[in-house]
């Protein structure tokens, strides 16, 4: 598919997009390294594809940025995922020759990759984290899935290749409040980032949690904590202060994940945040028709915990 096809089919409409909220199904732009690999990446963070067009070179820049170019008046960064990605084969010397700009986490940012392919649907329930053996040597790689023909497509964690390039997030020092001892919340993420990151903010308010590292984990946790609190005939809200979930997560999605909350009535009054590195307004708007209670943008830790605090404290 030509790049012109695939740019065109990124600018489908966003409402048309929206109704995938809820469906649990997602859309991959296709891409390659100039390997045998097939990657993806989710194209709510795509926002156009091209040829690479000259790069100003500047000093002491991280490891894998090539340097920057000026894209309609701003300025970003230019990042060689093949610096990033171990692949089986070696990357030809056009490697780098097209470029895919993406946006999330409140920032801009230009990958090089070899070309892209094509834009596909798929179900979460098809998409899988990779076993543990392999995620120890890629940790890049955050989901799997696999095409009609049987190969095997790498979904990459593009908030870690973020925070390798520019650090993670630094966790301030946060007031602690006035937390019953009994209380606690509960989180779901599949990016180790995004964990540590949850983590430490939950941590510093002093509250406690549980977590679950996708979309499906979570909801048979879940499950079995509103079980319990029956069992003690005790309402589940009196202890499950809040539900932080991811939109983006494998097997189930923050935004199925959030329709069977809801619809449960053993969560009634527990309310549900979506923390996404997926901020547009759209995006938003695609969890307000599940039935979010809030939404928080990844990486900020201070609106992080801003957003959870007044759940939880008090």
């Amino acid at each position: 598919m030509s790049l012109s096809t695939v740019q065109a089919n990124l600018l489908e409409s966003v409402d048309a997009r929206t109704k995938l909220a809820g469906s649990n199904k997602m859309e991959i732009l296709l891409f390659s390294l100039g390997t045998r690999e097939i990657f993806g990446i989710n194209v709510f963070k795509v926002r156009e594809v091209s040829q690479t067009p000259k790069i100003t070179k500047t000093p002491n820049m991280p490891l894998g940025v090539e340097g920057v170019i000026s894209l309609r008046g701003n300025i970003i960064p230019v990042i060689s995922l093949s610096k990033f990605v171990a692949t089986h084969d070696k990357p030809p010397a056009d490697a780098n020759s097209t470029m895919i700009v993406t946006e999330f986490s409140k920032h801009t940012q230009a990958f090089l990759v070899h070309d892209v392919d094509r834009i596909i649907r798929v179900d979460w329930d098809k998409v899988r984290a990779p076993e543990s053996m392999l995620s120890g040597t890629q940790q890049l790689i955050t989901a799997l899935t696999e095409l009609p023909d049987g190969k095997l497509v790498s979904i990459l964690d593009v908030e870690q290749i973020l925070a390798s390039v520019i650090g993670e997030p630094v966790i301030p020092d946060l007031p602690k409040g006035q937390v019953n001892p009994e209380s606690y919340m509960f989180f779901a993420d599949d990016s180790m980032v995004a964990r540590k990151e949850i983590v430490s903010v939950l941590d510093k308010i002093g509250i406690k949690y549980y977590q679950a590292n996708n979309g499906k984990e979570a909801w048979e946790k879940l499950q079995n904590l509103a079980n319990r609190s029956g069992h003690d005939n005790e309402p589940l809200r009196q202890k499950l202060k809040m539900i932080l979930v991811d939109a983006e997560m494998p097997e189930m999605d923050g935004y199925v994940l959030t329709k069977h909350i809801k619809s449960d009535h053993r969560f009634a009054g527990i309310p549900v945040v979506m923390h996404s590195s997926l901020s547009s307004n759209a995006n938003r708007a695609m969890g307000a028709s599940v039935g979010v209670d809030a939404y928080v943008a990844k990486f900020d830790p201070i609106v992080l915990a801003d957003t959870v605090t007044p759940f939880v404290v008090g």
